[in-house]
């Protein structure tokens, strides 16, 4: 849908329209927040918060509100519930007194930030008396900021990963932000998902192939060029050359690309015959020109990957040989690395990147590339998150409000106006029932009567969004550990009244 067809009134889930009139009477404001909610079997510990800027700037902004989208809403649900619950006179009073701008405040985290989960992420609440209906109408498209909060989130925990196990096998993280490669565009949803996982996955990492997550870092978060790729092989280009001639295949490719780095997949046939007879004697000579600048990386993409990779790997040495590098770790010859994007996820690059430092070799060996992972496989529970309405006004009086469903107590919602702070020990958290104080408030107000007040450019989410000292302790990944939880309960207290 083109940006000018889209039509707000009719971007909300169907039962919100009927919404205007089950509020309690001379309700004058609905004050709502969202939050990735702390669960005790929850995977992950904290977030990134990322991509609410493009949807208040694709969707949100400036006039959203027109006659002929009333009249178009007004149609529609007619039809949608065969009588009229379409509530015409309140939307052409947006129109009329606010020209079609939402009069809707958003305050929210800065994007880029890592926030303990259970703590508010945003607020949203209506400026205006009349228009308190608004402030959860947008509930349903505000919520899809799961999405690239959860993917952001993923990213960051590989990138924990994966500096943890650079550091401790070369001593250092150069290339850090090139360990991950988004693989991820095919495997996605639609290109809006593509867009939105591709961009979020660029927070953490710069090496992606979802040219999509690209043109929206550049279009929204006002980033020339935020990730790169390399000429790399997919298997329609080698087995066209027939199984017979899979060394002319490779050969083609040397010649064709002979500077730069270059990925080569290499299991069409047989993973271990190709490193061995092909790249390590036929093609050998070849292989060894290639300088450091113009390495050849050798895919494999089937199998199970961390065997694979061990077998690939000593394969490999026995025929370029290997190095030691200063932490003590073996290292092929520069022009030779090795990716790895079947089966990867946060788990199996733990259980690869451990089985070569036991067989002491360094991560630096390898790259991983990642899409279903990455990019698909989660969900709007894998962070459990939820918007909530915590506050109203009745005739100017407040009252916080809140849900406690006595059959999970993990749904119990915040109450009152909140704020988010860092205590005086350091920790993040959130204060309820409105008595914040607001020169200490993380939230800042980034959208207001339809215009954006606040934007960040990638560059300020990525400096947001940079690892921590403690995030390369192996106790502070996001996984069910004990030392983690403890931790957490420890210092995080969330809801603080």
């Amino acid at each position: 849908m083109a940006a000018q067809d889209f039509n707000f009134l009719l971007a909300t889930d169907s039962y919100k329209i009927t919404h205007y009139k089950q509020y309690p009477p001379n309700v004058n404001k609905v004050y709502s927040y969202f939050e990735c909610r702390r669960r005790k079997e929850g995977q992950f510990n904290e977030v990134v918060f990322f991509g609410l800027q493009y949807l208040l700037k694709k969707y949100l902004s400036g006039r959203v509100i027109t006659e002929e989208k009333i009249q178009e809403a007004k149609f529609f649900y007619q039809l949608h519930f065969r009588q009229s619950v379409f509530d015409e006179e309140g939307w052409r009073k947006v129109l009329e007194k606010y020209d079609g701008r939402l009069p809707i405040r958003i305050k929210a985290v800065p994007e880029g930030k890592i926030i303990p989960r259970g703590n508010v992420l945003f607020t949203v609440e209506n400026t205006d008396p009349d228009f308190f209906w608004l402030t959860n109408y947008i509930e349903t498209m505000l919520v899809q900021m799961w999405y690239p909060i959860t993917v952001a989130t993923i990213s960051r925990e590989f990138k924990k990963i994966l500096a943890k196990h650079l550091k401790a096998t070369s001593g250092s993280l150069e290339g850090l932000e090139f360990k991950l490669h988004d693989f991820g565009y095919r495997g996605v949803s639609s290109q809006e998902s593509a867009a939105l996982g591709g961009a979020a996955h660029l927070v953490n990492f710069c090496s992606t192939d979802t040219v999509a997550g690209l043109l929206m870092a550049q279009r929204y978060y006002s980033c020339p060029m935020a990730g790169f790729s390399i000429p790399a092989a997919e298997h329609s280009t080698i087995i066209s050359w027939g199984r017979s001639r899979e060394k002319d295949a490779f050969e083609s490719l040397l010649d064709q690309f002979p500077s730069g780095p270059l990925s080569v997949v290499s299991d069409s046939y047989d993973i271990f015959k190709a490193c061995r007879h092909i790249w390590g004697d036929k093609l050998k000579e070849r292989v060894m020109e290639r300088s450091e600048d113009s390495t050849l990386v050798i895919r494999p993409d089937s199998g199970d990957p961390a065997e694979t990779i061990i077998e690939v790997i000593k394969i490999l040495e026995d025929c370029f040989g290997s190095s030691v590098n200063s932490a003590g770790y073996k290292l092929l010859p520069s022009y030779l690395r090795i990716i790895q994007g079947d089966g990867i996820d946060l788990q199996s690059v733990e259980e690869i990147l451990m089985k070569l430092s036991d067989e002491g070799w360094s991560a630096e060996n390898v790259f991983f590339g990642c899409g279903s992972a990455l990019l698909q496989k989660l969900n709007r529970d894998t962070l459990n998150c939820a918007f909530k309405c915590s506050y109203v006004e009745t005739n100017g009086k407040g009252m916080d409000v809140y849900k406690q469903p006595v059959t999970d107590p993990s749904k119990g919602s915040k109450r009152g106006r909140l704020s988010l702070r860092r205590n005086s020990d350091g920790f993040i958290e959130t204060v309820e029932r409105g008595v914040g104080k607001p020169e200490e408030d993380m939230l800042v107000t980034v959208f207001e009567n339809g215009s954006i007040l606040l934007e960040y450019t990638l560059e300020e989410i990525r400096k947001n969004a940079r690892l921590r000292e403690d995030d390369l302790s192996p106790s502070q990944h996001n996984r069910d550990s004990p030392n983690a939880e403890v931790l957490h309960q420890k210092h995080i207290m969330n809801g603080v009244h």
